[in-house]
């Protein structure tokens, strides 16, 4: 006896549907799983085997065949345990429904429980583009699930539970989507908090206003940290596109919040400076998303800088640029999003009071000549500011007035997204760090007096092609937190002044 029913897959955050074919037969006993099947996939046979007969029902003894199409697709997980054995139970006649318009996903344990998969959001988006009605999912990924509109999303917590619907016996409701919940934020650190550091406040306020990388420089304990955890307080809030989008990566990571499965803050990821090259773009056997994807729509923040591996850091230097992370292995190539800020802080030197008003710098010249020469140029480069945090001194520490909060900042950032995002509707552009050559020449009109500026300034800063983009970028967001049409002379002055750092030390 033959039958069919409808599984996913996934491979990196793209989703592909699978069919699940069984055949029982006559012949000597024998359970083979072809189509590619990895060893989590060939070990489902013990688990369904076991789960059949202690839920009630009996393990065919003849022939079983059971073929994962399309069979040139490697298949990896425990995901299709559920679906085999509902196509098992078919196929032995124990079970008799419509399952056409029916998915299934799901590990299976040896008592027959159902138990919570990687990935579920990517495979019931994919279900719904297929023309799937109704997907059956672990009851512990069905709040992720029914963030998915359009189709009816079940979540199963054992075998005889799933059965029961099926057969009508009983009925099962549609989990209900969750309602996007921004209290989270609310319960961030706050920038009220920071004292002193004005002028590192103004260049996260910019950075946040339009998605712009920006690199800090200063001793201990200035702040410089401090500052950065509190970036994703003042960026906007996330569009439900957005929260799709990095829902599918943190899904497929494995790391989404069971009770909260559907991203609404935007990420924060700080990962140690030991990290490899791998851990921060991607990879293994079977791609998975590292840092830089899993803070997509969000801020990456890389403390002490120069302590990252060479290969590390030069790994960020074509996701900045492209906004993408190609992983290619010999199972297949695979491009996750990283659409991200890159918040870099580090000290000055080894000891970090290079340049200190009152501690004296122990390292030699050679030490910090040294230490700076570890971020290379093409990365400093591709950082559209650069700021100094100084030491606060105690009158800012001990100051009791209130400091501007992160609603108060998040007010003039939105206003300014507000703007980019009516600018460049159409365009598939959200903010300007984004923005395109052409497009850069279209929105990015200065002043006779600012265009004359800049080229003074370009030949006696000596500046790349690719640091005059940035600072066109940097002075159209601050003449959008002014609410200006054109790129004022003052604009691009306080734009070149965040790009000139690097002369002070790499020079």
């Amino acid at each position: 006896m033959f039958s069919m029913v409808k599984s996913a897959g996934i491979f990196g955050i793209n989703s592909y549907m699978i069919e699940i074919e069984a055949d029982v037969s006559g012949g000597l006993p024998s359970f083979d799983v072809v189509g590619l099947p990895d060893t989590a996939v060939k070990e489902s046979r013990d688990r369904v085997r076991a789960a059949i007969k202690n839920c009630g029902y009996k393990f065919p003894t003849g022939r079983i065949t059971v073929n994962l199409a399309p069979a040139d697709k490697k298949k990896e997980g425990a995901v299709y345990d559920l679906p085999i054995l509902i196509s098992i139970l078919i196929a032995s006649k124990q079970l008799d429904c419509n399952t056409c318009d029916c998915a299934f996903l799901g590990e299976v344990s040896l008592d027959g429980q159902v138990r919570s998969i990687n990935g579920i959001i990517a495979m019931v988006i994919a279900a719904k583009q297929n023309g799937i009605k109704n997907i059956f999912i672990p009851f512990d990924n069905a709040r992720e699930g029914a963030a998915v509109e359009g189709i009816n999303v079940y979540g199963i917590k054992n075998i005889k539970e799933l059965i029961d619907h099926l057969t009508v016996f009983t009925t099962l409701s549609p989990a209900t989507p969750i309602q996007s919940d921004e209290s989270a934020l609310n319960a961030m650190l706050d920038f009220s908090e920071v004292k002193g550091q004005i002028l590192a406040k103004k260049a996260l306020e910019i950075a946040a206003a339009g998605g712009h990388n920006l690199l800090m420089i200063g001793p201990p304990g200035s702040g410089k940290s401090m500052l950065a955890k509190r970036l994703p307080t003042i960026l906007p809030s996330m569009t439900f596109e957005e929260s799709i989008e990095t829902t599918k990566i943190h899904s497929v990571a494995g790391i989404l919040d069971k009770n909260h499965p559907l991203v609404t803050t935007r990420p924060f990821r700080s990962p140690h400076h030991t990290v490899s090259s791998v851990g921060l773009s991607g990879g293994g056997t079977v791609p998975k998303p590292g840092e830089i994807s899993m803070a997509h729509n969000g801020v990456l923040f890389l403390d002490e800088l120069p302590e990252f591996k060479r290969d590390a850091m030069e790994a960020l230097r074509q996701p900045l640029e492209d906004g993408t992370v190609t992983v290619t292995r010999a199972s297949g190539s695979v491009t996750y999003p990283s659409n991200i800020i890159l918040i870099a802080a580090m000290n000055p030197c080894p000891c970090g009071f290079y340049g200190h008003p009152t501690k004296p710098c122990t390292c030699s010249q050679n030490a910090v000549h040294k230490y700076l020469n570890k971020i290379s140029g093409p990365l400093l480069d591709r950082l559209d500011l650069h700021i100094e945090v100084p030491p606060v001194d105690y009158k800012a520490l001990s100051d009791k007035a209130p400091g501007e909060t992160s609603a108060q900042i998040r007010e003039r950032v939105n206003h300014a997204r507000a703007l980019q995002v009516e600018r460049y509707r159409g365009t598939g552009i959200t903010c300007n760090a984004q923005l395109t050559p052409s497009l850069l020449r279209k929105h990015c009109v200065m002043t006779e007096e600012a265009s004359a500026y800049l080229s003074r300034s370009f030949d006696a800063m000596g500046l790349s092609a690719r640091a005059y983009d940035r600072i066109l970028k940097v002075a159209r967001t601050i003449a959008d937190l002014k609410g200006n049409g054109e790129i004022q002379k003052d604009d691009i002055g306080t734009a070149l002044r965040f790009r000139s750092l690097d002369r002070k030390y790499w020079e």
